[in-house]
């Protein structure tokens, strides 16, 4: 929701089926004993497909080490449920490190998970060919962890935890949430930075990955210059004031239309951000089918919906601003499986046509020490079509022009 990091912006159920390995032997009952039991945020996830062509699956794991003994996990094994010896893909060392995340949410500073704490692992897996993709999934946890209930020592151990869902429907089809050339889908997937999925958050007794597929979509001008001159004002910002649209027929379920921008260089104060402003003034559309569209950081009083109202794909629903929880202008959008913004699993969607304009180059991007400079169109000889398709991490998109709802 706010661009940070290198930009400079910036429910669960316990599936623990366990099963005997050579470490971990099954005692009389036939139960394994799991110091370490591991769960998925969300009970089911989709497959999508990518500008790159790839079918992409994207998920977390949460750890939580049950005893007063350290656990280290050493490695995890991504397995095909209807057939454990079937690996998918393995992450070990520093691999592991790299995708492990406190609640805080903070980078792990190792696999160590300490006696009675959690940790956060990052999955993106990628399949070429949509028959290759399994039904649902499992993971092999292979640790040094207590070997049973009494104090005893730390031990190696491996057993099977987490079996996840991969929902056997589509991603849901949307219109662009903007219109016109040269749109930077900025902090996009699928990569282990996280940098949105990485905003775990604890609503409603529950934790929640609502961006697990958010983009923060900022603009080129006709220079390549995503801002000019002086960077702590809005308006050289390329993407600033753009009409926000509506990706499909819906009903308006939430607004926010009174808070003034933030000024470009650093985010607010912490103490001054609640649940209610850290999206700033926004809009939440009920799209249909159990799905909702989220729009924030839109400009003051300029939301042009109530909540309510039914609008029409492609209607404008206000314009692009710096409001809440962020430090440069551009329009967090993501899709969601509930009204709440932050509350809500996040999910893959669809695009239902683009150009794929370019590429920016995303070490050079990330090495940058702001965002000024010409970022160009990348690699591309020119606009390639695009259609039911989720744009990738610093893809250039060329939208439609605006028309008006039908």
């Amino acid at each position: 929701m706010n661009i940070f990091g290198l930009m400079r912006f910036a429910i669960f159920f316990f599936a623990t089926i366990a099963v005997t390995s050579a470490a971990a032997e099954a005692g009389a009952s036939g139960d394994v004993f799991t110091p370490v039991i591991a769960s998925t945020l969300s009970p089911e996830t989709h497959a999508v497909r990518g500008t790159d062509n790839v079918y992409h699956i994207v998920y977390e794991l949460q750890l939580t080490n049950t005893r007063p003994l350290s656990a280290t996990i050493r490695s995890i094994d991504v397995l095909d449920a209807s057939n454990a010896s079937t690996l998918i893909t393995n992450f070990s060392g520093p691999d592991v490190v790299k995708r492990m995340r406190t609640l805080a949410p903070a980078p792990a500073a190792d696999a160590k998970i300490g006696p009675n704490e959690v940790r956060l692992f990052y999955v993106e897996l990628a399949f070429k060919d949509a028959a290759l993709i399994p039904r649902a999934l499992e993971h092999r946890l292979h640790l040094l962890a207590a070997a049973s209930p009494g104090p005893g020592e730390a031990k190696p151990l491996d057993y099977v935890v987490a079996h996840l869902k991969i929902a056997e429907d589509k991603a849901v089809v949307i219109g662009a949430p903007l219109a016109g050339a040269g749109w930077v889908a900025g902090n996009g997937c699928c990569n282990p930075e996280i940098i949105h999925r990485g905003s775990v958050l604890s609503v409603n007794g529950a934790l929640y990955d609502a961006q697990r597929f958010a983009i923060d979509w900022m603009r080129l001008d006709e220079q390549g210059r995503l801002v000019h001159d002086d960077l702590s004002d809005v308006h050289n910002y390329t993407c600033y004031g753009a009409e926000v649209l509506a990706v499909a027929d819906g009903k308006v379920v939430s607004m926010l239309n009174d808070l003034d921008d933030q000024k470009p260089g650093k985010l607010p104060d912490p103490d001054t951000v609640t649940i209610d402003t850290v999206d700033g003034n926004h809009v939440v559309l009920d799209i249909g089918g159990g799905y909702f569209a989220f729009y924030a950081h839109l400009q003051k009083k300029s939301v042009t919906v109530h909540v309510g109202d039914q609008v029409k794909k492609g209607a404008v629903l206000g314009k692009l601003g710096n409001s809440g929880n962020t430090s440069g202008p551009h329009l967090h959008f993501h899709v969601m499986t509930g009204p709440s913004v932050l509350g809500s699993d996040g999910v893959p969607y669809v695009i239902e046509s683009f150009n794929l304009a370019g590429q920016i180059d995303i070490a050079a991007f990330e090495a940058a020490p702001d965002l000024t400079g010409n970022w160009g169109k990348g690699p591309l000889n020119k606009p390639e079509r695009h259609e039911r398709e989720f744009p990738l991490n610093l893809n250039i998109i060329d939208f439609s022009p605006a028309q008006n709802p039908r």
